[in-house]
């Protein structure tokens, strides 16, 4: 069996959608050939911690850890001593609206004294370690996953220093990143930023994609071949039958899900309103309406429900393990995927969109109509994107999932979804090992 070293700053048990890519990939690849030889902190930040994601680990795996010291406990301490609560320092840091001086501060410390982001002190001793252990213990290939971007630091170092091929997998972009301009950066940080892009870009043996739209901007940018490889669902995580309670009828609850991070630049103020509306003007409506968040949630997200007199109607979960966020979805009337709205976002395809294709239920996506989102949902047949303040297309889309749904026949038919496997993204993955190994 080859050896392939994945340098990953998320692994279980830290819980998140930036887990599951490589956690799947690594499960999958011992069938293809491939022993993963991950490559992590042993002390990383943990917004969630999900310990049922360890079961997805597979017993050929080989797990090294060492200690990383990053300054995010120094920053959480600093905001929550200004009197920020935890959902602001948590939540949505980066880009949150009307930053305090306090959070501009560290904003500004964070984009100009830790580049390219504060797992970069973890660079030059992953190198000097990890150069000792394959000498000791040889693999065929290095692959870097990012973000933190500091990942790719690494692998690029590792590669320089061992001449081993190494793929650069980018589960989104780094200049071109949504947060990249809330940074507070000095220009000169900003040039440095371009000319290591330029450079992990330039220097790789591959580089891969997850959005069709940022593989173009990266092949752009770059002579190295850029590889388009998805996120996925794993069909292990989904029976095979469908949920057939999610279909509706008149005496069912009509459950509105969003599952997984939702942070305030992402409020979906439109589809609020508009249920509060039809709320008021049909008591059935309102008596079986559901909004359920799964997930840390910005408590803006909270407010803004209530301020549309949907208070009554939310049910708030908080962080749920894996398992539990898919049956929640596979039991929903309606999926909702919110984009952030940032421009930049409309090349994104959110880890969690293909979960949601496999829990055959509608989707409503909330961002760029013309965006990767709506490509993938259009293509499956599984939802429509319309765009923030679209408040006609919204409220037309909401009043025939709740006719379909008092019905019984709020369903998703012929959706084609099998190319999003996480068991045929990792043979794609493993013949690109292949190709780079052969020919490296």
């Amino acid at each position: 069996m080859k050896r392939v070293l994945i340098i990953s700053y998320y692994w279980p048990p830290t819980g998140g959608s930036g887990v599951q890519r490589w956690v799947k990939f690594s499960r999958y690849l011992p069938a293809e050939g491939w022993q993963p030889v991950i490559y992590t902190p042993e002390n990383p930040e943990q917004l969630a911690v999900d310990e049922t994601l360890e079961a997805e680990i597979p017993a050929e795996a080989e797990i090294i850890k060492t200690h990383i010291t990053e300054p995010y406990e120094l920053y959480k301490k600093f905001l929550r001593k200004s009197g920020h609560s935890k959902e602001a320092v948590e939540v949505n840091p980066v880009n949150a609206r009307n930053k305090s001086f306090a959070q501009k501060a560290a904003m500004w410390v964070r984009g100009n004294f830790f580049r390219p982001d504060p797992r970069c002190m973890w660079i030059r001793p992953s190198v000097r370690y990890l150069k000792k252990y394959l000498e000791e213990h040889p693999v065929d290939l290095i692959v870097s996953t990012g973000p933190p971007q500091s990942m790719h630091l690494i692998g690029l170092r590792l590669a320089e220093e061992t001449g081993l091929p190494w793929i650069a997998d980018f589960r989104d972009p780094w200049t071109r990143i949504f947060y990249f301009k809330h940074l507070s950066m000095t220009k000169a940080t900003e040039r440095w930023h371009h000319r290591m892009e330029k450079k992990v870009l330039d220097k790789a043996s591959a580089v891969v994609a997850v959005s069709p739209l940022v593989q173009q901007e990266f092949q752009s940018m770059t002579e190295t071949p850029v590889e388009l490889i998805t996120n996925g669902f794993d069909e292990c995580d989904f029976p095979d039958t469908a949920c057939t309670e999610a279909a509706g009828g008149p005496d069912r609850d009509f459950v509105i899900t969003h599952t997984g991070l939702f942070a305030a630049d992402g409020n979906p103020t439109t589809l609020w309103q508009v249920l509060g509306e039809r709320c008021a003007a049909d008591g059935q409506f309102r008596k079986h309406l559901k909004i359920k968040l799964i997930g840390k949630t910005d408590e803006q997200i909270k407010a803004a429900i209530a301020e549309a007199g949907l208070k009554d109607n939310m049910i708030d979960m908080g962080y749920q393990p894996h398992a539990r966020a898919v049956e929640e979805q596979r039991k929903a009337s309606l999926l909702i995927l919110p984009l952030r709205k940032e421009p930049e976002y409309k090349a994104v395809l959110p880890g969690k969109l293909f979960e949601y294709l496999a829990s055959l239920r509608p989707v409503l996506g909330i961002g760029q109509p013309d965006g990767a989102m709506s490509m993938i949902l259009g293509s499956t047949k599984t939802g429509v994107v319309y765009d923030w303040d679209d408040k006609a297309s919204v409220s037309r889309f909401i009043d025939d999932c709740w006719k379909n749904h008092l019905e019984g026949r709020l369903v998703v038919e012929d959706a084609d979804i099998s190319q999003f496997t996480r068991r045929n993204l990792t043979r794609r993955m493993a013949q690109l090992f292949e190709k780079l190994t052969a020919h490296p």
